[in-house]
Order: C-alpha cells, then sequence, then structure tokens
C-alpha cells in the first residue's frame, strides 16, 4: 500500500487535536442529553458543558461568553452576520463594503444582496494584499451600514489592519465585519482593541472539528440585535435555531482553549519553518515569486509563483505533496484565482501558483522533503518547456 502524501494543505483544513478529541467522545455517548431539557441532569450538563466551551472560544478573542453565538461554520457565520445587519439597519441605509479578495462566502453573498437591493462596494488592495485605506476612506457614506473585510486571506495568507480599518469604520457610524476563519487561532485576535463588531471563526482550521463554528456579535457599544436566519426552538438567543451540536461545540472550545495557551510559541516554530522553505525554494530556483506581503502574513503561509511553469502540469507532478492552488473551498475552478487577480499576479506568463500551509504536525523533516521535492519538479518542468496557457 502507497504511503500517503505529504500534507501541507492545513489552510484548508486541520486534523482534529488528540487532546480536543478526547474531550468530545464522552459526548457522543455517556453524557449525551440535550443543553435544552432543563428537567433532568442529562440536560444540566450538556448544558454546563456548552457554556464552558462559549467562555473558551470568547477567551480567544477577548470577548464576554455571551457575546458568542455557535453555528455550523464561518460560512454560516458569515451569511448570519451580513443579512443580519442589512435586514436590521435597512432604515439607515443599503451600502456594504467589502474587499477583492474576500472569501467567496462573503463576495458571493454581497453579489447577491446587490441583486436584492442593496449598494456593495468592492475595495482594492495593493500588490500585497493590504486594502487600500485611501480606497475604503473615500468608499465610506452617511448610508453605510456594514464594512466586511477578512482579517487574514485564505490563499496569500496576507493580515489586514483590523485595528485602522475599525476606527475608521466607526469613525464613519458603520459597523465592522471580519471573517477570521484563518486567523483565529493562528494569531492574536482582540475584539476590545480592534472595534470589531462581528467576527466569524471555525473550528477546523485550528485542530477542532469540522461543521462547528462561532460569530462573535458585539454587545455593548454599539449592543447589537441579529435577526434569526434559522426559526424554531429559539437556542443561542433567538438568533440561531437548531438542537447544539454539543460534541462539536466541546471541541470547538478545547481547540480554542489550546490555540489562545500554545498560539505565541507555536507560530514561531511555523514562522522559522515557513522561512526555511522559502529560502530552501528560493535557493534552487530562479524564477519564484512570493505572492502576498511577508512582514503581514500568517505565520505558516507560504505562497509563490513560479514564471514559465504550467500550473496543472504542475499539481500533477507534484502528487505525493498535498498543496493547494488556493482556496479548497472554490476547487474544481479553472478560473484564474480572484485573489492573486487582486494584487495583479495573473498576468500571462505568470504561471504556477501554489500555496502551503504548514502545521501544527508539520517537522523540518517535512520542510527539507519539500524543498527538495517541488524544487526538482520545477526544474524537470523548466527544462521540459510546459509554458502555462
Amino acid at each position: 500500500m502507497a504511503a500517503k502524501p505529504l500534507y501541507l494543505d492545513y489552510h484548508a483544513t486541520t486534523p482534529v487535536d488528540p487532546r480536543v478529541l478526547a474531550d468530545m467522545l464522552p459526548f457522543f455517548t455517556e453524557r449525551f442529553g440535550n443543553p435544552h431539557s432543563r428537567q433532568h441532569a442529562w440536560g444540566w450538563e450538556a448544558r454546563d458543558a456548552v457554556e464552558h466551551a462559549r467562555g473558551q472560544v470568547a477567551a480567544l478573542i477577548n470577548a464576554s461568553a455571551g457575546e458568542i453565538v455557535f453555528t455550523s461554520g464561518a460560512t454560516e457565520s458569515n451569511n448570519l452576520a451580513i443579512r443580519g445587519v442589512v435586514e436590521t439597519r435597512r432604515e439607515r441605509g443599503r451600502h456594504v463594503i467589502t474587499a477583492a479578495t474576500e472569501h467567496k462566502s462573503v463576495l458571493d453573498l454581497c453579489a447577491a444582496l446587490g441583486r436584492d437591493g442593496c449598494e456593495v462596494t468592492v475595495v482594492g488592495v495593493d500588490p500585497s494584499g493590504l486594502i487600500d485605506l485611501d480606497g475604503l476612506r473615500r468608499a465610506l457614506r452617511p448610508d453605510t451600514i456594514l464594512v466586511t473585510v477578512m482579517a487574514a486571506n485564505n490563499e496569500i495568507g496576507t493580515v489586514q489592519p483590523l485595528a485602522a480599518i475599525g476606527a475608521m469604520v466607526r469613525d464613519a457610524g458603520a459597523l465592522l465585519h471580519t471573517d477570521a476563519a484563518q486567523a483565529a487561532g493562528k494569531i492574536p485576535i482582540d475584539v476590545q482593541t480592534a472595534p470589531i463588531d462581528l467576527l466569524s471563526l471555525t473550528g477546523h482550521k485550528f485542530y477542532g472539528p469540522k461543521g462547528c463554528g462561532a460569530l462573535f456579535v458585539r454587545r455593548m457599544k454599539p449592543r447589537l440585535t441579529l435577526p434569526a436566519q434559522l426559526l424554531g426552538g429559539g437556542q443561542e438567543n433567538g438568533v440561531r435555531s437548531g438542537t447544539l451540536n454539543v460534541p462539536g461545540i466541546v471541541g470547538l472550545g478545547r481547540a480554542a482553549e489550546l490555540c489562545r495557551i500554545e498560539m505565541a510559541e507555536e507560530a514561531v516554530r511555523l514562522r522559522d519553518l515557513r522561512d526555511r522553505l522559502l529560502d530552501g525554494l528560493r535557493a534552487r530556483l530562479p524564477n519564484i515569486r512570493v505572492n502576498g506581503s511577508l512582514e503581514h502574513r500568517l505565520p505558516h503561509n507560504l505562497h509563490v509563483s513560479f514564471d514559465g511553469i504550467d500550473g496543472e502540469a504542475l499539481l500533477m507532478a507534484l502528487g505525493d505533496l498535498a498543496v493547494s492552488t488556493g482556496s479548497a473551498c472554490s476547487s474544481g475552478s479553472q478560473a484564474p484565482s480572484h485573489v492573486l487577480q487582486a494584487i495583479g499576479a495573473t498576468s500571462q506568463g505568470a504561471g504556477a501558483s501554489v500555496r502551503f500551509g504548514l502545521g501544527r504536525p508539520t517537522t523540518a523533516a517535512d520542510v527539507e522533503y519539500a524543498i527538495e521535492r517541488v524544487s526538482s519538479v520545477v526544474g524537470a518542468l523548466l527544462a521540459a518547456g510546459l509554458l502555462p496557457h
């Protein structure tokens, strides 16, 4: 039986940490209660576990427990936040601002809102992927109700200046939502220091389970109330009805706690490995370009282009190295990445682009293998003259 490829796609998803799994397992079996069964000990036990996890998630971003709404993941959280603000603030205005490099769960929703009567402004980014702050300032208007800008990009890893963005948005009287799916658990996020009003996150990006996420909704200055998009039992203070995924929530909470405790040390290790990967590739390949800011970047992200190389040929040749050409959530699309288009990295001859996502299990030996494997494959493709289409 062939060995599995080396996995370097931790932006797409991460394995559940064994410590997280250990906390989750009892809630599938002997501690199986419904947290909304208020008449017996099984329900009380499940309720207490959910509230403990709520506090763990809140602590990761310096929020209060009452500001956390559990969801199925960041896509649902994004929809709940953005649609909710549009519904509750429609009397104030119908203008929404976003950035050109947002995840499709934001861009596609904004496009749908535009068809429903909202006016959407998409602000550009500079060649490193940072939002054009002057462009954002010009786009803000008296009828702007929401600005939604991701904390860190899922392809090129660029980290946005949320504190500066939030201050600008607050001065304009609008609300700020951030999709923090890639940033939460990887870099510090403080919703008090950066005036963030709504924040989306998901557990499977930071060693928690798939299918469980959360939405932060600010309760003070300003106090926000979102309308429910799912109606039924009135769970999550009426914002999101449905029986809670208790094992998933327990896992989400434990994963958040581990990241809060270990994130700083882990970031140093992954940044060192990332830089080692880049230095090794640069030493062997003359045609490599880094996409995104090296200064304002997630510690575990490296996104590079190889000029003069056909992307499909490269990915087929790297069969034993699990990497990505972009967002796994839009996999299967042959269209150029909208993120690379936004930063001007898709000109003719731009060649193949690869995202490396390092993770908790990644070792120095893994990085050395990746350097050798990619260098040999790219060199062979260059020699064969397989040019980009």
